[in-house]
């Protein structure tokens, strides 16, 4: 498999090492300094584009990927409010086309059990929810992705939670998320329910930061093969 990077922090490293070790080609590495290198990716020189760059980049480069008929994975979180933008791109080129907020697989099969505890708890009077994530202190959006998806889910299993907020809050009507940067965690989150008589936590943490470059990868070599807008769920539930 030939991969494009775009982004070449600290997770394009990883995904680059674990990569090279599963026996796939590195096609290009972009950022900051060859930005306009990107315009040369193409199906003839890469199988799947992975982007983790940055917020304010994201979108563009997504864009010009897709418009390539380069098929693309992206992480990087900040840029949603043009999903649906993207979403319809990709429809129009047959392309393809996946977002995930976190690609462990662990975290995935967390956003499962969220929702189904959401589900349960929304039947229940006497308890409320609030959130929390920690992340290392390079992080630069708050809240991580990975809340917001899990903020969502809830939202999605229980109509009493209308929205969320990067605050801890009394009005019940929202999750209150409170994002924590501190030293090198590579991320952190949990979910609590309290009521006045007892709680309950649902707890990821991840202890490193390649279970995520991991599980791009692993994505990557399912959806070399796949074509339209997919998610972590199509992964999880193929057959």
């Amino acid at each position: 498999m030939r991969i494009a990077l775009i982004g070449y922090g600290k997770m394009g490293k990883s995904i680059e090492a674990i990569g090279k070790s599963r026996g796939h080609e590195i096609s290009y590495v972009i950022d900051q300094n060859n930005q306009h290198d990107i315009n040369s990716i193409s199906p003839d020189n890469t199988d799947i584009a992975i982007e983790f760059s940055q917020p304010d980049s994201a979108y563009n480069n997504i864009i010009t990927l897709l418009n390539n008929r380069v098929k693309t994975l992206a992480g990087t979180t900040g840029w949603l409010d043009k999903y649906d933008e993207v979403v319809k791109l990709c429809n129009d080129k047959n392309g393809t086309f996946l977002y995930a907020s976190n690609f462990s697989i662990g975290v995935n099969l967390f956003f499962e059990l969220n929702e189904w505890l959401a589900k349960k708890m929304a039947q229940l009077e006497g308890f409320e929810v609030k959130m929390e994530e920690i992340h290392h202190i390079h992080k630069k959006d708050a809240p991580s992705g990975t809340a917001i998806t899990l903020a969502e889910g809830i939202m999605d299993n229980n109509s009493a939670k209308k929205s969320w907020v990067n605050e801890l809050t009394e009005d019940t009507s929202k999750i209150g998320i409170a994002s924590i940067r501190e030293g090198e965690v590579p991320g952190t989150h949990s979910v609590h329910y309290d009521s006045p008589l007892e709680s309950i936590e649902i707890k990821h943490i991840a202890h490193d930061r390649k279970v995520f470059a991991e599980g791009v990868i692993k994505v990557a070599e399912w959806a070399t093969n796949e074509t339209g807008v997919l998610s972590i769920k199509d992964f999880l539930n193929q057959d």
